[in-house]
């Protein structure tokens, strides 16, 4: 197990470090710079106005000096500022992580609660199998963007349980769940099919086992077979599935965010490329491939937890 994980931390460093080069020259490549855009904004600015700032910021030096000496200061734990919200990076990247976070966990917990108990049910009750299917489908096909607007007209506006968006202003937990509820329940019912129809069909391999019948034989019920037996070997499918969600909600939930106006990672990132944000675009870039690359970790740890044939592979 540790030589796993050291390996993992090994592959992740290089990755981080690839695609930060690949990223960097490619921003570097752009046409125009910060200096450009200050020079757009403020016509009195001189052309040895504009020497002095690209001297002052490195940017006359070669795409590969600039590229070293930004890794660096990132080595050193210095990330800069965000020319976009005039504060250090670090300051605009760490709470747009928790937030997403925070949403990425209860909607991914949510989608894998509600979605393995529909394949569960689909697996136990033959005949409700089309039922699941059409639900799973039905979640599947819905645009995130029109879902979380119906949520907002029918939960917001003419019930008027739940805020439309936004963030809880003042401390508490019941506060921060009612902000959360609508984008947790919008992503959930996104996310969900692809649970119930793994969680399905793995859950109908391992109740056609021998060890589910030898279960069966000494008396064990049909819940603990399912949950006891047969459930953790199904489990391998659906956790990397949750662990391809995590990274992909990382960044991905740009949708959500905007609808219901939750500041996250996914909106940092695009606010961040168009406003020519360079710094900040590419270090919640980095942040997120590192999320991605942990979330794959874990999901590889909790499978040899559940599968002991995984631990020596």
């Amino acid at each position: 197990m540790a030589r796993l994980i050291a390996a993992r931390l090994a592959q992740m460093a290089v990755l981080l470090a690839l695609l930060s080069f690949a990223a960097y020259m490619l921003i570097g490549l752009m046409p125009g710079d910060p200096v450009d855009l200050a020079i757009m904004a403020d016509p009195r600015l001189t052309a040895a106005d504009a020497a002095r700032l690209r001297a002052l910021h490195g940017l006359d030096q070669p795409l590969l000096a600039r590229y070293g000496a930004w890794a660096l200061a990132v080595l050193h734990g210095e990330f800069g500022f965000s020319r976009l919200y005039a504060r250090p990076a670090a300051a605009v990247l760490w709470p747009a992580l928790g937030s997403t976070l925070v949403l990425l966990a209860a909607s991914l917990s949510l989608a894998i609660l509600v979605g393995v108990g529909l394949g569960a049910l689909a697996a136990l009750r033959p005949r409700l199998a089309p039922f699941v299917e059409a639900l799973a489908l039905l979640g599947q096909a819905v645009p995130t963007f029109w879902l979380g607007m119906l949520l907002i007209i029918l939960f917001a506006v003419d019930l008027g349980w739940l805020p439309a968006g936004g963030e809880a202003d003042a401390p508490g937990l019941l506060a921060a769940l009612r902000f959360l509820a609508l984008p947790v329940a919008t992503l959930a019912i996104a996310n969900l099919a692809a649970y119930a129809r793994h969680s399905a069909a793995a859950l109908e391999t391992a109740l056609r086992e021998p060890w589910i019948r030898s279960a069966r034989a000494r008396g064990a019920s049909e819940e603990q077979v399912l949950w006891r037996h047969a459930a953790p070997n199904a489990a391998v499918p659906v956790l990397t599935i949750a662990a391809l969600d995590a990274g992909a909600l990382v960044s991905g939930a740009l949708v959500t965010e905007t609808v219901f106006a939750r500041p996250g990672m996914g909106k940092l990132i695009y606010d961040a490329v168009m406003g020519n944000d360079y710094n900040l675009a590419l270090l919640a870039l980095l942040l997120t491939a590192a999320v991605t690359v942990l979330s794959g970790l874990a999901a590889d740890l909790a499978q040899r937890a559940l599968d002991p044939r995984l631990r020596d592979a």
